[in-house]
This record gives C-alpha cells, sequence and structure tokens, in this order.
C-alpha cells in the first residue's frame, strides 16, 4: 500500500513517521510547513486539484489527516480558516480517495462533546454538541466526510501529546520547573493521549480496516490538575506547588467540555487493541524528553 499522511510534521504526523520506519508500505508525509531534516512534500489540502495530483503520482491507497487547525480560543475570531482546514479540507481528501477507491482514516476530538453535561464515557453514537468553533468544526468535517461516501474511518482523539511540536506536557514540564506556585483547572476530566499510542494504532487499523467512526484515548481518566502532578512528579519537579482551581479563574473565549472521556470500547473489540494507561505513556514520553 502507498500511504500518504497529511500534516506530517505535527505531533502525530511525527509520531506516525517513527512507527511506519519498519513497515512493508510505502508511507508519504506531506505538510505545508518544512522542518530541516524531514522529508516532506508540500501539499496544501484546501486546494482538491493538488490533492488530486498527489493521490495520482503517488499511487495513493490510504490518506492519513493529521491535518487541523488545532487553536481553540483563536478558532473563536477565526472562523472562516478553522472550517476550511477542519471541514472543507477533510472534505476534499473524501472525495478523491472516493474517486480513487482509497481510504480516508481522519483524526477528530473530544470537543465534538461538550454542551450536554454527559457524566459517562462518551460513545460513538451520542450526538456531537460542540461548545465552540473548533469542536463544531471538526464536527463539520466528519459529516462532509460521512457525505461524500468514501471509505473512511474516523478517530476521535483527546489531549494529545508527545515529545514533538507545542502541548500540555512540554508546557508544565517548563513551568514546574521555573515557577513556585501554579493553579491548574481541576473541573475540565478526560484522558490524555499520548500521539505515540495512537500512532501505533492507527498503523494497526490500517491493516484490516473496518469503517466507521471509534474513540482513541489512553485508558483511565483524570483532570487537568492531576495530569500536572503527575507531570510533575515525573519530571522530578516537585518543588513546585501545584493547587487546583476552577475554570471560570482562567477567562476563555470558548468554554471548554467540563466531561469528555471516551468510550474505547468499539475500537478494542474491532481492531484487538490493547491500549495503554495514562501515566504508563505519560512516564515514557517524560522520560524521552528529558
Amino acid at each position: 500500500m502507498n500511504i500518504l499522511v497529511t500534516g506530517a510534521n505535527g505531533q502525530l504526523g511525527n509520531e506516525l513517521r517513527i512507527v511506519a520506519r519498519g513497515s512493508a508500505h510505502k508511507y508519504v508525509f506531506s505538510d505545508v510547513v518544512e522542518v530541516e531534516g524531514q522529508k516532506t512534500l508540500h501539499l496544501d489540502i484546501t486546494d482538491i486539484e493538488a490533492v488530486r495530483a498527489l493521490v495520482k503520482a503517488e499511487g495513493i491507497d490510504v490518506i492519513v489527516n493529521c491535518a487541523a487547525y488545532t487553536n481553540v480560543d483563536k478558532a473563536e475570531s477565526d472562523s472562516e480558516l478553522a472550517e476550511l482546514l477542519n471541514a472543507k479540507a477533510p472534505e476534499n481528501l473524501a472525495i478523491v480517495m472516493k474517486e480513487a477507491g482509497g481510504l480516508l482514516v481522519h483524526i477528530s476530538t473530544d470537543y465534538v462533546f461538550g454542551k450536554e453535561p454527559y457524566n459517562t464515557p462518551c460513545r460513538e453514537d451520542m450526538v456531537g454538541t460542540p461548545t465552540g468553533v473548533y469542536g463544531l468544526t471538526k464536527l463539520h468535517g466528519e459529516q462532509n466526510i460521512l457525505a461524500s461516501g468514501c471509505r473512511y474511518v474516523i478517530i476521535r482523539t483527546a489531549w494529545l501529546y508527545s515529545e514533538f511540536g507545542k502541548n500540555f506536557v512540554k508546557t508544565m514540564l517548563n513551568l514546574t520547573a521555573t515557577k513556585p506556585e501554579l493553579k491548574v483547572v481541576f473541573d475540565q476530566v478526560g484522558t490524555p493521549t499520548y500521539a505515540y499510542d495512537l500512532a501505533e494504532a492507527i498503523v494497526r487499523i490500517i491493516e484490516k480496516p473496518v469503517e466507521g467512526i471509534y474513540h482513541y484515548s489512553n485508558e483511565g481518566v483524570c483532570s487537568w490538575y492531576d495530569f500536572t502532578k503527575m507531570i510533575a512528579e515525573y519530571s522530578g519537579q516537585t518543588q513546585c506547588n501545584i493547587q487546583p482551581c476552577h475554570s471560570d479563574e482562567f477567562p476563555s473565549p470558548v468554554k471548554r467540555p467540563s466531561f469528555s472521556v471516551l468510550d474505547k470500547t468499539k475500537i478494542k473489540e474491532t481492531f484487538g487493541l490493547q491500549i495503554p494507561y495514562w501515566t504508563d505513556s505519560l512516564r515514557k514520553c517524560i522520560k524521552n524528553l528529558l
């Protein structure tokens, strides 16, 4: 198989580069951002003709779409660009894969939920109720893929972190090392996801894909406060006094989901996945970073 990864210089794309090294398949990595030392084809996925040309030239069988507009706060004032990248661009990929008879693996988000006060893990068949532009545009992207009629696997994930790019773990490693005291919200609950674990799951799913929408995060549940406490503990930054606080102490242009734990029963049963517990994966990532 020939597999195209879009957004290849982001967190998940970089982990897919690592996981794919031992693959018998040909992986093609694309992005609009060049990174020194990374072999990357330039591809603007908002340009459907550019997508068509690359898919034809490389004989692509599968697209893994890791590209997205992910700045949750900024999306509120930048809704047109968010819609373009999160809804229109996936539609372009879906249309081209439909034409080529290929498979689209698309990465979505727990932010498609949030308005409804769920207190049990969110299943794939629950109605999406986004609280902001980011979640709404990601939901539109899912809907556009389904409407295209292409073969698809949509994977919703949450709280993604890795050794690459900007993310919560790297931010908190810096803050707990440099601040004597830190306040972190405890009233938003979900599950962190190590991008390497998700990359391994994607590579496995591509081998025997079963169409549908799936949920993937690491196992377990925590708040951002709990997450930060573990980051500090595993990195040895115990001198920082980390205190829980309410979300309203950090005013934001968008209301974030208070409970977006994802039910992973479907993906585990369909693909036989063993998903690591969140603290085990966090420990591995921090070890790599340090």
